[in-house]
């Protein structure tokens, strides 16, 4: 059932990915972090002060979850409940939609912030595959800081999110997931030279203060 699922996803991936090709390319920024870290908070913040759209791949997973009539609504619930990474298929496909409605409506909206992807290798390598040749990754902004801040932050925030994985038993699987399978990603990129590291234990104001200092120099 799921292979079937995934595959329908695959099938319908180049078309997207050839239309989008004709608009201006895409720039890239990925955000990684631990769940907690203040990705979503710092992106709102980089949207705010320089041109980017913010694409959040769990936001897309939820709001995909959450339509009446999703076939992978079922799945997608089954993979964030258990904090398991949801196929790289299924992933991308709302990503790259995401990406194409935004340039479409307006074609210099081409600097993206992908927040919470690539998660794993499995995420990275189906990116490469499907996406070198369609937009370019400038680099990667790291939210550092530990599991024990990650975790509060995260259970705070549950009190009012709604999220149903805003709790403590999927934060300790969402953590180990994290240490598994996502900071080797970061760790490859970091060999690249394509890491920008920020110390996300400080408040918001400081930690945009590091955020805007990468950011104006990179242009």
């Amino acid at each position: 059932m799921i292979s079937r699922l995934v595959g329908n996803v695959s099938q319908k991936l180049p078309n997207l990915f050839h239309r989008v090709s004709l608009m201006m390319k895409p720039q890239v920024v990925f955000v990684l972090g631990g769940p907690g870290a203040g990705k979503g908070t710092q992106c709102s913040k980089i949207v705010g002060k320089y041109s980017f759209t913010h694409l959040s791949a769990g936001d897309l997973l939820r709001e995909e979850r959450a339509r009446e009539g999703s076939e992978y609504g079922g799945l997608i619930d089954t993979y964030i409940k258990e904090g398991k990474i949801v196929p790289v298929e299924i992933t991308i496909s709302l990503l790259k939609k995401a990406m194409e409605d935004t340039m479409k409506k307006d074609e210099q909206k081409f600097r993206f912030l992908i927040d919470g992807f690539p998660r794993n290798e499995d995420n990275l390598q189906g990116w490469k595959k499907a996406m070198d040749d369609n937009a370019d990754v400038k680099f990667v902004l790291f939210f550092d800081c530990s599991n024990e801040v990650c975790i509060n932050r995260c259970l705070e925030r549950g009190k009012n999110s709604g999220r149903t994985d805003d709790n403590r038993e999927s934060l300790t699987k969402r953590i180990q997931t994290y240490l598994q399978s996502t900071r080797p990603v970061i760790d490859l990129y970091e060999k690249q030279g394509k890491v920008r590291t920020v110390d996300a234990s400080r408040s918001v104001e400081e930690v945009f203060g590091d955020v805007k200092a990468i950011f104006d120099k990179e242009g």
